[in-house]
């Protein structure tokens, strides 16, 4: 970034605001070692310093974007828990009533989450694995492989952590499934903020010709 100000410099433009942007992760997953905010801005100020001395450029106004890291882990998904069909030595799957409309990133790009069963959070059985598969009819519509879960029966619901940045903005209506509801929970109370959509929500703006309803 920073030869690009020197490029600009070139043409007579001083560049005096340098965006890094984003890109700091969280803690999807117990295996994921994210540097903290602090850790994450002492190395990208450093290096952006030491390269403008280096170019004997004036230092910019450094802004960065670090919402993922601040709204990932202030929001959550819940599922609830539909059928089930085991395949006898190979793997037991678990359908929900969501899936790649609600978080497109499993599919799109193998992200890992975290999760727990609402009702036992700390029962977690390492011999019960399931993999939770979505709603949608597509092979690959599937939200976890072989998550740790303790017995868990139709009903149940399955809260996915890490999904306050991505989940809603990425969210469609993919094979005409209607959008979940969106809370805001604070204090023990819960407010609505994003209503449930019906398939009439998604119907209404659907137009049929004239000329083909006369001919029917």
């Amino acid at each position: 970034m920073v030869d690009v100000m020197l490029q600009a410099k070139e043409f007579g433009h001083n560049i005096k605001e340098l965006n890094v942007g984003g890109g700091l992760g969280i803690k999807y997953t117990q295996e994921d070692d994210p540097p903290s905010i602090d850790a994450w801005i002492k190395t990208v100020s450093l290096s952006i310093t030491e390269a403008c001395k280096k170019n004997k450029l004036d230092l910019p106004l450094l802004m960065c974007e670090p919402g993922r890291s601040i709204v990932s882990t202030a929001g959550v998904t819940i599922y609830k828990v539909g059928a089930f069909k085991e395949i006898p030595g190979i793997r037991t799957y678990l359908s929900v009533d969501g899936g790649m409309s609600d978080n497109p990133r499993p599919i799109t790009y193998q992200s890992n989450y975290s999760a727990c069963l609402v009702n036992k959070p700390l029962n977690i059985n390492s011999e019960k694995k399931y993999t939770v598969a979505g709603k949608h009819c597509e092979s690959g519509d599937v939200l976890f492989k072989e998550l740790e879960l303790g017995n868990c029966q139709t009903g149940d619901l399955i809260c996915v952590f890490g999904t306050g940045a991505y989940n809603n903005s990425m969210s469609s209506n993919y094979n005409r499934i209607p959008r979940p509801a969106a809370l805001l929970v604070c204090n023990g109370e819960a407010e609505i903020i994003q209503k449930r959509e019906s398939p009439h929500d998604l119907l209404k703006y659907d137009v049929l010709p004239d000329r083909f309803i006369k001919q029917s």
